[in-house]
């Protein structure tokens, strides 16, 4: 989770719970419904697109996000739904951005808000800590999805396909960006037949910085604690693994 998209982190767990798979799925049907509210057709819907994508790297069934699209079509649901983003600092007074989308942000932010004060941390002005990352397309590709390749090949062959930065955790590349260029290079890969674990906008910290080993664990158990949140999309910070 750290210095990242927690996504990415719950991505590469095999054999989610039942229960943390039902929280999931429910985030991806709200990502799938408030997309759709700008069109149903994910050709020319590029957030859609995304969102359906996101939801098929869970094994979310086809038919759930059908429903999902056709509730925003008719405007069940969808129309409840808003989305937010809020600017927090955590132990060690780390940067986190906060991503939600919810049908009461009232509520929303009354809950994140003890999340914080509970965890050691809390909000930060609106602006106040934006500037300390950018957002960037991000399209992650793991070699255990693409056995043939090994890891100098699949860097080298980002930065011909015009990788801004390239980022290795584990045994997955992070590829960064500019976001208008996200599906460019997505399709660039998938024209090559390599395999992409993921593809979406994040935002991206310009510096991690280091705390604390108390800090660090105080940082993950907020950061679970975020999870959590039914109405917590993602969120990113800039704690160095």
């Amino acid at each position: 989770m750290s210095g990242h998209s927690h996504w990415a982190g719950i991505k590469h767990k095999k054999g989610l719970e039942d229960k943390k798979r039902s929280k999931i799925f429910s985030k991806l049907n709200r990502m799938i419904s408030i997309a759709a509210k700008a069109g149903t057709d994910p050709e020319i819907n590029s957030k859609l697109k995304v969102a359906i994508e996101q939801a098929k790297s869970f094994n979310m069934p086809s038919d759930t996000i059908e429903r999902a699209v056709k509730k925003a079509a008719g405007g069940q649901d969808a129309t409840k739904l808003e989305e937010f983003l809020y600017e927090a600092i955590g132990p060690g007074k780390i940067a986190i951005i906060i991503e939600g989308i919810t049908d009461n942000k009232n509520r929303a932010m009354l809950e994140i808000k003890q999340i914080l004060n509970q965890r050691n941390g809390k909000f930060a002005q609106e602006g106040s800590l934006r500037w300390q990352f950018q957002q960037k397309g991000v399209v992650r590709i793991s070699l255990e999805d693409n056995p043939s390749i090994n890891k100098d090949d699949l860097e080298l062959e980002a930065i011909e396909l015009g990788a801004e930065n390239v980022v290795w955790r584990d045994d997955v590349l992070e590829i960064h960006t500019k976001p208008n260029d996200t599906e460019k290079l997505k399709n660039s890969f998938d024209g090559k037949n390599i395999k992409i674990l993921s593809s979406e906008l994040e935002w991206i910290p310009n510096e991690e910085i280091s705390v604390s080993e108390n800090d660090k664990t105080a940082a993950e158990k907020l950061f679970e604690a975020l999870d959590d949140s039914e109405d917590v999309q993602n969120f990113y910070s800039n704690l160095k693994e």
